[in-house]
């Protein structure tokens, strides 16, 4: 393992507020700066194959929009059908989620990056195995894997409380919380602009980009995304 390659973990406040849209938008930024960047996600469901049996999934849309050409088993370590929680979908599939496996393949992914972006499965508070011989949560990855995060949050109504109370939730657990990253902001909304300035009132972590609908590019730079990894 290369002990200078750093990682950094994406989170967010629930399901389908844009993660791995943005995702993609911060490995493409890096990747297009000259970063040698890479993406590491511990558990997929849901995902599809087309009649070649290419599989369709969260990781192959970033590393399609990102330029990164590497086959999904290295992106993934637990890829399932049931578009159900990956506690829920392995157990129905019988392919519990193994701690150990997801350490030796972000492990792997740090020889071949200098910069991992790991990126999780719905919000923070997520069952990835829950049976009778473990129970494990999306945070034991990250608290297992020693990262930090960015919080991926939407930027209209109900996001202050979704914010406060996932922010809440990774500083009792002890990780840290480097930025927050508002997806579908509107400049000019008196909503999503209070949101802004609200969103770093309430929990004290800096706002480091807005994205608005079907942006290419994110509004900070690469090297300060870079700074964000440890």
């Amino acid at each position: 393992m290369d002990t200078t390659s750093r990682g950094l973990f994406v989170t967010a406040t629930g399901t389908d507020v844009g993660k791995t849209y943005v995702s993609a938008l911060i490995l493409k930024q890096l990747r297009e700066a000259g970063y040698d960047a890479g993406y590491y996600k511990a558990a997929i469901s849901g995902i599809e194959t087309d009649d070649h049996g290419a599989i369709s999934s969260d990781a192959s849309y970033v590393a399609r929009v990102a330029g990164l050409d590497e086959p999904h088993e290295r992106l993934v370590s637990y890829t399932y059908r049931t578009a159900v929680s990956p506690h829920l979908a392995a157990r129905l599939e019988g392919n519990p989620v193994d701690l150990d496996v997801v350490q030796r393949d972000y492990d792997r992914a740090r020889t071949r990056h200098e910069l991992v972006l790991v990126e999780g499965s719905g919000g923070i508070v997520c069952p990835l195995r829950w049976d009778g011989k473990r129970r494990l949560m999306l945070e034991d990855v990250v608290l297992k894997l020693g990262l930090g995060t960015v919080v991926v949050a939407d930027a209209g109504l109900g996001t202050l409380n979704a914010l406060a109370t996932t922010t809440l939730y990774l500083a009792q657990r002890g990780i840290a919380c480097h930025g927050i990253l508002l997806n579908n902001y509107e400049a000019g909304n008196p909503l999503h602009e209070d949101n802004r300035l609200m969103a770093r009132e309430l929990t004290g972590i800096p706002v480091i980009a807005c994205i608005p609908p079907g942006a290419q590019d994110l509004d900070c730079s690469a090297r300060y995304l870079a700074s964000l990894f440890n």
